[in-house]
């Protein structure tokens, strides 16, 4: 399958030609992803910028049926796009199915809705007296939410499907158009969503789409003066360079960067809830999950019985074939990624951690793999236990009481989500609001849809999801006048 790019509702060859896009479980080709030029991405962006003026004055309803016809037209063909999610980025049959391209519908679905929400707030009137602003008088006023304009959409590798709708569906719906630069590993489901979308009905230049294997796709969809606004899902090295480019020309901001999550186990936690909870480390995307809670902090009560039940949970693991039946930790997205996490192993060892299970490349002729790796002993120095390693393992580092458990969490430089298993109720929740982080799980690494996700620190900057998706891609406006 050779993919061609989308500007301006028109499918186009890429100036670049085109790279390989590699299946990380048997290396095989999966299909030949364009490489545009830069001028290529600023086509793109011009033509966003062309559709503006239009799609920000469709009706919403007209918005909304567009984003629901388009999660029809991915509903309809999820299994073959579950087989393509699966091919490039290496997750199981049941994370390619479900956490993927099933959350990418829902998330169509959402801002279909969240098309038709309200934009305009009445606010108490305000009483002026005669003065140099004018007469005496009431004041009228509204605070109304406007779309900020063209937005570059930067999507991650780890998950091509619900990272790119959550940023897509909810800037549509609020009237922006968009460019989108998927992550250069698995650009093809991007591409798909995109021929959902102009299937359903999205007009010419609203919806543009441009990869590349080399930095300078990327940097033109930040740079290119027809761009109001950037929305980024990547490492917080990235971030902080597209961050600068964005403050030179004010630019708004969206970033969803780096983490290292806690998970603080105090000694009358559900033990077997806290294994679960931390064991999804190793299960999702291979450890390629920024929410992962990788840094266990365990209560010195509990910790040999939790490093115990983890090591347990580990034989449980079976790591192989995404496609087969029962796997649940398959490849990491490339060779040089498995490389990255190999070393990091590898450090922790000569930091001192001991290595409880895995730190062995698995027995595979082809493929990425890294066994589910569990370092304990750790202490907070180790760049092991700083760093974000992106892959499947976990490090534990024991603490004596509350106090300490919180300043071990919050000596990170990331603070995207953390997590706290507590018996304790109360106690739970105390510690929860000390948590420097935009996201604390109690007692579970589950998630509310509608509740706001972004980071503290350097794991970026705003939030999104539910409603506050749409507030991130909207700037507001007041509008005042005068009463009787």
């Amino acid at each position: 399958m050779s993919q061609k790019l989308l500007i301006g509702g028109e499918w186009v060859e890429p100036d670049g030609g085109h790279y390989e896009v590699v299946n990380p479980a048997t290396e095989e080709t999966v299909g030949l992803a364009p490489e545009a030029s830069r001028a290529q991405v600023h086509e793109a962006a011009a033509a966003a910028r062309g559709a503006f003026e239009d799609w920000s004055r469709t009706a919403p309803e007209e918005r909304a049926a567009i984003l629901d016809r388009a999660a029809d037209i991915i509903q309809r063909d999820a299994p073959e796009l579950t087989d393509l999610a699966r091919a490039e980025t290496g997750a199981t049959t049941g994370t390619a199915r479900g956490m993927q391209v099933a959350v990418g519908v829902s998330r169509f679905r959402r801002y279909a809705k969240g098309a038709l929400e309200p934009v305009e707030q009445g606010l108490p009137p305000q009483i002026n007296e005669a003065g140099p602003m004018g007469k005496a008088g009431i004041f009228g006023a509204l605070a109304a939410r406007r779309p900020v304009g063209v937005v570059t959409c930067i999507t991650s590798y780890n998950n091509p499907w619900a990272n790119p709708a959550g940023k897509v569906a909810p800037a549509l719906a609020m009237g922006n158009t968009v460019v989108v630069k998927p992550a250069p590993q698995d650009p093809l489901s991007v591409y798909a969503m995109a021929r959902a979308l102009q299937e359903a009905g999205a007009p010419p230049g609203v919806v543009n789409v441009v990869s590349g294997a080399r930095l300078e796709v990327g940097e033109a969809a930040v740079d290119s003066p027809d761009v109001d606004m950037v929305s980024f899902t990547g490492s917080t090295a990235v971030g902080q360079r597209i961050g600068e480019v964005c403050g030179r020309a004010m630019k708004r901001q969206l970033m969803e960067l780096g983490g290292k999550g806690a998970a603080v186990v105090f000694d009358d936690a559900d033990l077997d809830s806290a294994v679960m909870g931390i064991g999804t480390t190793f299960a999702f995307y291979s450890g390629q999950i920024c929410t992962a809670p990788t840094r266990v902090l365990a209560q010195r009560g509990v910790y040999d019985r939790l490093i115990e039940k983890l090591t347990g949970y580990l034989a449980f693991m079976k790591v192989g074939d995404p496609a087969a039946q029962g796997t649940v930790v398959g490849p990491v997205i490339s060779a040089a990624h498995r490389d990255r996490v190999e070393s990091y192993i590898e450090l922790g060892k000569k930091e001192g951690a001991r290595l409880v299970a895995g730190g062995e490349r698995p027995d595979f002729a082809r493929g990425f793999y890294v066994a589910p790796t569990l370092l304990a002993d750790c202490t907070h120095e180790m760049r092991v236990v700083r760093e974000e390693i992106f892959g499947p393992v976990v490090v534990v580092v024991p603490f004596d009481d509350e106090e300490e458990g919180v300043a071990l969490a919050n000596d990170s430089d990331y603070g995207l989500i953390d997590y706290v298993w507590s018996g304790d109720a109360a106690r739970a929740f105390r510690v929860a609001r000390r948590l420097r982080a935009g996201g604390v799980g109690v007692n579970t690494i589950g998630r509310n849809m509608e509740a706001p996700f972004g980071g503290f620190k350097k794991s970026g900057v705003g939030r999104d999801v539910g409603s506050y998706a749409l507030h991130a891609y909207s700037e507001l406006q007041a509008i005042v006048w005068p009463g009787g």
